[in-house]
């Protein structure tokens, strides 16, 4: 126990170097890419803890691989724009002028329950209140919003209102397209196909303000 408890300590502090030569942006944010370093130097890690048939000068090269080739890919990727947007990908408009950027949106198999429970969190009850939402390569949504006075109709994202949506239209008004976000003024019909993305399916628009 004394034996594994010292290779315990020793493996954390080659962890805790280790972490340091990725730099700051290594441990304040994963990609896709460093999740697979760090993932590397935990299961380099694991093995010397608990089993003495393994010395720890292994791991200890093991780690200076896997450090060297993240600061060499880093650095290719810093001169080359098309390997770092291969490695780490490009960001994503989901959201453009209050409507889905649709092409965009389904690229990235992201559910809409999803995407609306992060909007709801930034307190956002409709698409009309945002100018532009855009899918980082951190996986975090950076959101751009329109003024107040600038707030356009668009398309319920509280469940209360969604679920209303509708195919026959029976009341004339402001309708979003329940797919695409795209507004049109409707009239009383059975039916009436989006001109964006041709679905028939529509929610009532709203215009409210942000709560901040």
């Amino acid at each position: 126990m004394i034996e594994i408890s010292i290779r315990t300590l020793v493996m954390y502090f080659i962890i805790l170097f280790g972490l340091r030569l990725l730099g700051k942006r290594g441990v304040r944010q994963l990609s896709v890419f460093e999740l697979v370093v760090i993932i590397s130097l935990g299961s380099a890690a694991g093995d010397p803890m608990f089993y003495k048939e393994i010395g720890l000068l292994v791991p200890v090269i093991i780690f200076a691989v896997i450090v060297g080739a993240y600061r060499l890919t880093t650095y290719l990727m810093a001169k080359s724009k098309k390997l770092d947007d291969l490695i780490e990908g490009k960001c994503v408009h989901l959201i453009k002028n209050g409507e889905f950027s649709i092409e965009e949106f389904g690229k990235e198999g992201l559910a809409y329950d999803e995407f609306f429970s992060e909007l709801r969190q930034q307190s956002i009850s409709h698409l009309g209140q945002v100018e532009t939402a855009i899918l980082e390569t951190s996986g975090n949504i950076s959101i751009y919003y329109y003024p107040d006075e600038e707030v356009k109709y668009g398309l319920p994202i509280l469940p209360v209102l969604f679920e209303l949506s509708t195919v026959k239209i029976q009341k004339a008004g402001k309708y979003a397209c329940s797919y695409c976000g795209n507004v049109e003024e409707l009239p009383v019909t059975s039916t009436h196909k989006c001109k964006k993305c041709q679905r028939k399916q529509w929610v009532k628009a709203i215009n409210s303000r942000r709560i901040k």
